[in-house]
Protein backbone atom coordinates (compact mmCIF):
# COMPACT_ATOMS: atom_id res chain seq x y z
CA UNK A 1 0.00 0.00 0.00
CA UNK A 2 1.60 3.65 -1.04
CA UNK A 3 1.57 6.08 1.90
CA UNK A 4 -1.77 7.55 2.72
CA UNK A 5 -0.77 11.08 1.35
CA UNK A 6 0.38 9.58 -1.98
CA UNK A 7 -2.61 7.02 -2.22
CA UNK A 8 -4.81 10.24 -1.56
CA UNK A 9 -3.43 12.00 -4.47
CA UNK A 10 -3.41 9.31 -6.61
CA UNK A 11 -6.95 8.48 -6.13
CA UNK A 12 -8.00 12.26 -6.49
CA UNK A 13 -6.27 12.45 -9.80
CA UNK A 14 -7.82 9.87 -11.12
CA UNK A 15 -11.27 11.53 -9.71
CA UNK A 16 -10.26 14.72 -11.24
CA UNK A 17 -9.41 12.91 -14.79
CA UNK A 18 -13.47 11.65 -14.48
CA UNK A 19 -15.00 15.58 -13.78
CA UNK A 20 -12.34 16.81 -16.70
CA UNK A 21 -14.01 14.37 -19.17
CA UNK A 22 -17.37 15.71 -17.90
CA UNK A 23 -15.99 19.15 -18.60
CA UNK A 24 -13.97 18.70 -21.96
CA UNK A 25 -17.62 16.26 -23.17
CA UNK A 26 -14.71 13.31 -23.47
CA UNK A 27 -17.09 9.98 -23.21
CA UNK A 28 -13.71 7.54 -24.25
CA UNK A 29 -11.56 9.63 -21.30
CA UNK A 30 -15.03 8.71 -19.09
CA UNK A 31 -14.87 5.46 -19.91
CA UNK A 32 -12.15 4.26 -19.97
CA UNK A 33 -11.70 5.03 -15.91
CA UNK A 34 -14.66 2.98 -15.32
CA UNK A 35 -14.84 -0.60 -14.74
CA UNK A 36 -16.98 -2.52 -16.75
CA UNK A 37 -19.02 -3.39 -13.56
CA UNK A 38 -19.24 0.01 -12.77
CA UNK A 39 -22.52 1.12 -10.72
CA UNK A 40 -23.32 4.76 -10.07
CA UNK A 41 -26.13 5.43 -7.16
CA UNK A 42 -27.59 8.58 -8.03
CA UNK A 43 -30.43 10.79 -6.66
CA UNK A 44 -32.45 9.82 -9.84
CA UNK A 45 -31.30 5.88 -9.20
CA UNK A 46 -28.74 3.22 -10.08
CA UNK A 47 -26.64 4.05 -13.11
CA UNK A 48 -23.88 1.53 -15.02
CA UNK A 49 -21.33 2.18 -16.68
CA UNK A 50 -23.46 3.10 -20.39
CA UNK A 51 -25.65 6.03 -18.51
CA UNK A 52 -22.47 7.44 -17.00
CA UNK A 53 -20.57 7.94 -20.07
CA UNK A 54 -24.07 8.10 -22.36
CA UNK A 55 -24.15 11.37 -20.41
CA UNK A 56 -21.59 13.05 -22.63
CA UNK A 57 -23.43 12.03 -26.01
CA UNK A 58 -24.47 15.12 -26.34
CA UNK A 59 -21.00 17.09 -25.32
CA UNK A 60 -20.27 18.69 -22.22
CA UNK A 61 -22.47 18.93 -19.08
CA UNK A 62 -20.09 20.26 -16.06
CA UNK A 63 -18.95 23.88 -16.93
CA UNK A 64 -16.59 24.45 -13.82
CA UNK A 65 -15.99 22.50 -10.84
CA UNK A 66 -14.27 22.52 -7.16
CA UNK A 67 -13.27 19.36 -5.17
CA UNK A 68 -12.70 19.99 -1.66
CA UNK A 69 -12.69 18.37 1.97
CA UNK A 70 -10.97 15.14 0.15
CA UNK A 71 -10.30 12.10 2.48
CA UNK A 72 -9.46 8.32 1.59
CA UNK A 73 -10.02 5.27 3.47
CA UNK A 74 -8.28 2.62 2.22
CA UNK A 75 -10.13 -0.49 1.08
CA UNK A 76 -7.34 -3.00 0.71
CA UNK A 77 -4.10 -3.29 -0.94
CA UNK A 78 -5.13 -2.24 -4.04
CA UNK A 79 -8.14 -0.41 -3.10
CA UNK A 80 -9.64 2.63 -1.77
CA UNK A 81 -12.75 4.95 -0.72
CA UNK A 82 -12.50 8.40 -2.50
CA UNK A 83 -14.88 10.50 -0.37
CA UNK A 84 -15.12 14.55 -1.31
CA UNK A 85 -17.64 17.60 -1.74
CA UNK A 86 -17.87 18.59 -4.95
CA UNK A 87 -19.29 21.88 -6.24
CA UNK A 88 -20.02 22.27 -9.96
CA UNK A 89 -21.66 24.05 -12.44
CA UNK A 90 -23.60 22.66 -14.99
CA UNK A 91 -23.44 23.86 -18.74
CA UNK A 92 -26.38 26.12 -19.66
CA UNK A 93 -27.12 27.24 -15.03
CA UNK A 94 -26.01 30.06 -13.58
CA UNK A 95 -26.48 28.52 -9.55
CA UNK A 96 -23.56 26.26 -8.56
CA UNK A 97 -24.41 22.84 -6.98
CA UNK A 98 -23.19 20.75 -4.21
CA UNK A 99 -22.58 16.97 -4.23
CA UNK A 100 -20.83 14.98 -1.54
CA UNK A 101 -19.50 11.83 -3.65
CA UNK A 102 -17.66 8.51 -2.82
CA UNK A 103 -15.78 7.12 -5.07
CA UNK A 104 -14.50 3.45 -5.11
CA UNK A 105 -11.29 3.00 -7.03
CA UNK A 106 -9.71 -0.68 -7.72
CA UNK A 107 -6.42 -1.54 -9.34
CA UNK A 108 -7.99 -4.08 -11.60
CA UNK A 109 -4.70 -5.79 -13.76
CA UNK A 110 -2.53 -3.33 -12.82
CA UNK A 111 -4.63 -0.02 -13.71
CA UNK A 112 -7.00 2.29 -11.63
CA UNK A 113 -10.66 1.83 -12.25
CA UNK A 114 -13.27 3.82 -10.80
CA UNK A 115 -16.06 0.76 -9.70
CA UNK A 116 -18.75 2.47 -7.32
CA UNK A 117 -20.09 6.22 -7.10
CA UNK A 118 -22.42 7.56 -4.74
CA UNK A 119 -23.12 11.44 -4.82
CA UNK A 120 -25.67 12.59 -2.41
CA UNK A 121 -26.79 16.32 -2.88
CA UNK A 122 -26.15 18.89 -0.01
CA UNK A 123 -29.26 20.19 0.57
CA UNK A 124 -28.50 21.51 4.50
CA UNK A 125 -31.48 18.97 5.71
CA UNK A 126 -30.88 16.96 8.73
CA UNK A 127 -30.79 13.12 8.81
CA UNK A 128 -34.08 12.20 9.95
Amino acid sequence: MEKQTDFKETLLALETRVWDALVTGDRDADGALLSEDFIGVYPDGFAGKDAHTGQLDSGATVAEYRLSEVQVRATWADGGLLIYRADYLRIGKSDWEVMLVSSLWERRNGNWVNSFSQDTPMTGEGVP
